[in-house]
């Protein structure tokens, strides 16, 4: 079904790997294209409760595939409005998905890469692994990135690396909240493994509702995001999820969403 990305599920989790390692995981159209899909499916598949975003080969992903970007030089103003709202949309389904995204980070996370890595819930990175927004470099900016970006890590630290490009480190990342673990590459594996084991525990209409709450407390007004929470908490207070919730904590057993087998 992928070709330039490669999706497996094995019981409640998904693996989205960017498999293009010879262009280090680079976007073009098609990758744009394939993980935007690949994310409206994995939002829409009930059977997935947890989702690891990772790259193939020694890198996450290194922003803009050179062939891809140098052809937009000669695309219309349509052409170029229309690969960019392709981008977004790509990126816009990564931040909504309703359930948890889980980044697998080794290598470098550049650009557009980087923005992937913000969009992700928690991160896991290499001790080795560097990050840059660094478009200014040439002569661009981080445009649809920004919506993502700066929820993640605040305008401060945003202002003072997009303007620089910088690259930086697993310990800078760390200290401005881009990802939340750092770890060598023999136990990213096992540290990665070990905090999706843990997510499943997190019923899966509360970790949707958990995330759309945020976007809303940034995106309306204090009196609207306040009404619609409210009003989320006492129909989610009624749902089947919650009153499956409290009875597993009153009988000191696992919640019926948590698989038997990890119970």
């Amino acid at each position: 079904m992928y070709t330039a990305i490669d999706l497996t599920i094995a019981g409640p989790f998904a693996t989205l790997t960017l498999n293009q390692p010879a262009q280090h995981n680079a976007f073009d159209a098609h990758m744009i294209a394939e993980l935007r899909d690949a994310f409206i499916a994995l939002a829409n598949d009930s059977a997935v409760h947890v989702v690891v975003l990772t790259g193939a080969g020694k890198s996450f992903c290194a922003g803009g595939d050179a062939n891809w970007m140098r052809a937009a030089a000669s695309m219309s103003q349509e052409q170029n409005l229309a690969d960019a709202y392709a981008l977004a949309d790509m990126f816009d389904a990564a931040w909504r998905l309703p359930k948890p995204l889980l980044g697998r980070v080794t290598g470098a996370a550049i650009g557009g890469g980087a923005g992937l890595v913000a969009c992700c819930d928690l991160v896991v990175a290499t001790e080795t692994a560097r990050f840059s927004f660094g478009e200014v470099k040439l002569g661009l900016f981080p445009a649809v990135i920004t919506q993502v970006v700066v929820p993640k890590i605040g305008p401060g630290h945003a202002r003072a690396l997009f303007v620089s490009g910088e690259r930086f480190t697993a310990e800078r990342a760390f200290e401005i909240g881009l990802i939340h673990a750092i770890t060598t590459a023999d136990d990213l594996d096992r540290t990665v493994q070990s905090l999706a084991m843990r997510l499943l525990s997190s019923g899966p209409a509360a970790v949707a509702a958990t995330k759309r709450s945020l976007d809303v407390v940034s995106d309306l007004d204090r009196q609207a995001a306040r009404d619609y929470l409210v009003h989320g908490l006492a129909t989610a207070r009624a749902g089947d999820e919650a009153q499956e919730g409290l009875r597993a904590f009153l009988e000191k057993r696992s919640p019926a969403w948590v698989p038997q087998a990890e119970a």
